[in-house]
């Protein structure tokens, strides 16, 4: 990429390190507003990995996908130079005569989604490279079947939609782009124009599951964000997003599920709602209490909803709960919902969620029509 005559082409470069918090001067860009609440289709958690990069020269392509934030040790060099917490790659060159890469020169690396869907946001962080961040992005994404290498990945035939253009981004800074393509995506490729250092990638959207691998299972948890359940809202989120409480697999410590702040105001309770995958029966619920001892729900209850405008009605009366506990609540007769409501007594932290069912003719109808259209 060249720069526009007349500008600066350092104006997106922030300071270098003073020492200090080195998030002191950390920067945001872009309105994450429509995308933020949205699961990271990226998460390692998931299932997400980086599975190929044509250069890595400074620092891991892995890096991209790790869950927590940067971190910066201004001291800490190795044998290839300073050693960076995300995805570096070396300086490139041109010639002699043209010592700078030519426009069409990038780096890139390919993500695998943990969770195929619609891509509605991303984030390229540039946390700590001041000096040393690409001076332009794009992000490219494709849909492949199946469990495909990078081979296959960047054969002639894959298609590859822009959905990010080329992009100025910000040093030390969260970049935000919001995404309008509607299709349904399991793979996504990240470029530095024309080479630099990106600390994390997020991929936030909308899980597209598909109804014929779902069919394939029959009885299976029907808020998972793996199956394409969805966080819509809750009365509290000060510790900890309540998404996580239908991320796969067990908690693995107390801010890995849904913690909300000490209730103050008697007569009132905290909430949170999710849309389930498509109508389904629900057969089977779990809650899990696991790590959460001094600070778990006293109390749960379970509401389910069919439709937007549908009534709420009672799928598990209000029960106690233990601390740091499994319990399993078996429904013989069934319950069928869109939508499900989980109340917590006063206040307090549920580690996961589990709703297990089976789609009905609606919701399998539904889902398949969705998957078409993405």
């Amino acid at each position: 990429m060249t720069t526009t005559p007349g500008t600066d082409p350092h104006a997106n470069d922030a300071a270098p390190y003073a020492g200090g918090d080195p998030y002191a001067d950390y920067r945001t860009f872009g309105d994450p507003a429509a995308f933020a609440e949205l699961v990271d289709l990226a998460d390692r958690r998931l299932g997400a990995g980086v599975i190929a990069a044509n250069d890595e020269f400074f620092a891991q392509r892995e890096n991209l996908l790790v869950r927590e934030r940067a971190v910066f040790d201004p001291e800490h060099f190795g044998h290839k130079g300073k050693v960076m917490d995300g995805w570096e790659t070396r300086r490139r060159r041109g010639t002699a005569d043209q010592p700078f890469p030519a426009p069409e020169d990038h780096d890139w690396a390919i993500v695998r989604l943990g969770a195929p869907g619609v891509v509605r946001g991303v984030v390229v962080d540039t946390a700590h490279f001041r000096g040393n961040y690409p001076q332009h992005v794009s992000i490219q994404a494709t849909s492949v079947a199946g469990a495909p290498g990078p081979d296959e990945l960047l054969a002639d035939d894959v298609k590859w939609e822009e959905i990010v253009p080329v992009s100025q981004v910000r040093g030390h800074a969260a970049n935000h782009f919001t995404v309008t393509s509607q299709a349904r995506f399991t793979h996504v490729r990240v470029c530095q124009h024309p080479d630099g250092g990106i600390a994390r990638l997020r991929v936030h959207g909308e899980v597209v599951p598909d109804p014929e691998w779902l069919g394939v299972l029959g009885t299976f948890d029907l808020v998972s964000v793996l199956n394409g359940g969805v966080y819509e809202d809750a009365s509290d989120k000060f510790y900890s997003s309540p998404t996580q409480i239908i991320l796969p697999g067990t908690s693995r410590k107390m801010d890995d599920g849904w913690e909300n702040r000490r209730r103050r105001v008697h007569g009132t309770n905290d909430w949170v709602r999710f849309r389930l995958a498509a109508q389904g029966e629900i057969r089977a619920v779990e809650i899990d209490t696991a790590y959460l001892k001094g600070n778990s729900a006293g109390w749960i209850a379970l509401s389910g909803r069919d439709g937007e405008t549908g009534e709420w009605f009672e799928i598990i009366p209000r029960t106690r709960l233990q601390p740091d506990t499994l319990h399993r609540f078996p429904l013989p007769g069934g319950a069928v919902a869109t939508h499900v409501r989980l109340d917590a007594f006063p206040d307090g932290g549920v580690a996961r969620m589990r709703v297990h069912g089976v789609l009905t003719e609606a919701g399998r109808s539904a889902l398949a029509e969705r998957f078409g259209r993405s």
